[in-house]
């Protein structure tokens, strides 16, 4: 009797370990850039994206992903958990020029692993966060590896930004031969494929440059859509490439022996350029904006075994969100630094809850402070959007001087019906909470300067390091 009280209650021991995620799982973070809606084969796309659409139905696809409209912002917010307004990084991209970065009190997503045992934390690809000072070099915010570019924007087979080239291993700049998606895709793979036997789990960060400007693709690839004239057709051949790419890091994962223990987080840094009619289709507008278009991303999770697959989320999940989620679950501290905008999504990545009531925040202020867009997503699924000046000025969000629309996401998705004069009052009540979201920028915020002042010129290879390196 004992014998079988004891198997009994080792079987649901086991059954109960079983349900539960593994602590510290390697994690794998892949960001697409300009990646539109309408892309992606699982979205009904123009592009062939299997290896994508497999990270999707394979694991959780998250239909109401949001981010930034571009993509300076997006990866300041995944990478600390906080929107970037608060760290006067929303409003623009980081331009060549600009000598500003992610701010150096910043608690960084890199960093927090570090607490929590994760020893090798490496980055490849795009950066965009900083690069006229060694303070905003990825090793200076977490990272213990990197191989990649500080701008955006490069040509994709020199990888010059410019006139100078800008790629680089740690603080040395080097001059790899091939094109850009590929390297990207290589060095992730060469890492990964050497963890094979490591006890320690890893963190991986993929940012590629595709499908960003410019528009430049390898022959192949471009001769697999002979139908789409034009940028179409390139985009999708970059995207294709990309995709390629991604499926030779699965695979790696997959012959890592690790896939059971590895968590793939896919997602794009903000909507498809309007240069292509339908590269958002359905959503209304683009990158750029703060429509669906521009701030409704593709996005998946990924981990086999863990994650239940074929499975859409329906609730809002933010760019934020990630630091959050990924420190609860390796039981690292999610308190240390300033407080986070993002919130723990694991349950509803396992199907377990649905989000609390929150607001979701887009905002875009490129084009300077006369010509700003910023919305507001409410918990039951309104949507304003406010176009026009900074309402920090006295006059606020004002109709005189402000486009103001409303919709109703819940029935009207794709943002055909413009509900703000019939609802004014709601229309106030999401204005003020706009206003006060716009006042959590800082003075010394980044600034919109779409143009290089006129004595700047890049450093030499865009070195970035420390003194003596």
């Amino acid at each position: 009797m004992r014998s079988f009280l004891a198997a009994a209650i080792l079987a649901t021991a086991m059954l109960v370990n079983a349900a539960e995620p593994p602590r510290r799982p390697n994690i794998v973070i892949i960001v697409a850039d300009d990646l539109g809606w309408n892309a992606v084969g699982y979205h009904g796309g123009f592009a062939r994206t299997p290896n994508i659409d497999r990270i999707a139905h394979e694991g959780v696809e998250l239909d109401r992903f949001y981010v930034c409209p571009m993509c300076s912002p997006t990866r300041a917010g995944l990478l600390t958990g906080r929107y970037a307004i608060h760290m006067g990084m929303g409003r623009a991209v980081v331009r060549p020029w600009a000598h500003y970065g992610l701010p150096t009190d910043a608690r960084t997503l890199p960093t927090a692993l570090a607490d929590a045992g994760y020893k090798d934390r490496v980055a490849f690809g795009k950066w965009h966060l900083g690069h006229l000072d060694p303070k905003w070099h990825p090793l200076a915010k977490g990272f213990t590896h990197f191989i990649g570019c500080y701008n955006g924007a490069l040509d994709y087979f020199t990888r010059e930004r410019d006139g100078q080239i800008d790629w680089h291993n740690d603080y040395q700049d080097i001059n790899p031969k091939g094109y850009t998606t590929d390297l990207i895709a290589a060095d992730a793979v060469k890492f990964i494929s050497s963890h094979k036997k490591a006890t320690d789990p890893y963190f991986c960060y993929v940012a590629f440059t595709a499908v960003h400007d410019p528009p430049e693709a390898p022959d192949d690839y471009i001769k697999r859509y002979p139908n789409f004239p034009g940028r179409k057709g390139i985009v999708a051949a970059q995207d294709e490439c990309m995709d390629d790419g991604i499926g030779r890091i699965l695979k790696a994962i997959e012959d890592s022996g690790a896939k059971d223990n590895t968590l793939v987080w896919f997602l794009s840094d903000n909507g498809g350029i309007d240069v292509i009619p339908e590269n958002n289709a359905p959503l209304r507008g683009h990158k750029l904006t703060a429509y669906e278009g521009g701030i409704r991303a593709p996005a998946a999770v990924w981990w086999p075994g863990v994650i239940e697959g074929g499975r859409k989320c329906a609730t809002p999940v933010v760019h934020v969100d990630l630091m959050p989620t990924l420190l609860k679950l390796c039981g690292a501290q999610t308190t240390g630094g300033k407080p986070l905008d993002g919130i723990d999504v694991w349950p509803i990545l396992r199907g377990e809850s649905n989000a609390p009531a929150r607001d979701v925040y887009g905002f875009e202020g490129q084009q300077g402070l006369n010509n700003e867009q910023i919305a507001v997503i409410t918990p039951d699924s309104w949507k304003l959007i406010v176009t026009g000046p900074d309402v920090r000025r006295s006059e606020g969000a004002d109709p005189k001087t402000h486009r103001l629309e409303l919709f109703d996401l819940q029935h009207d998705p794709y943002e055909k019906n413009d509900l703000s004069n019939a609802q004014p009052q709601r229309v106030k009540q999401l204005a003020d909470r706009i206003v006060a979201f716009r006042k959590t920028e800082p003075d010394n915020a980044l600034p919109a300067i779409n143009r290089p002042p006129p004595n700047f010129a890049p450093p030499k290879n865009w070195h970035n390091a420390p003194a003596g390196k």
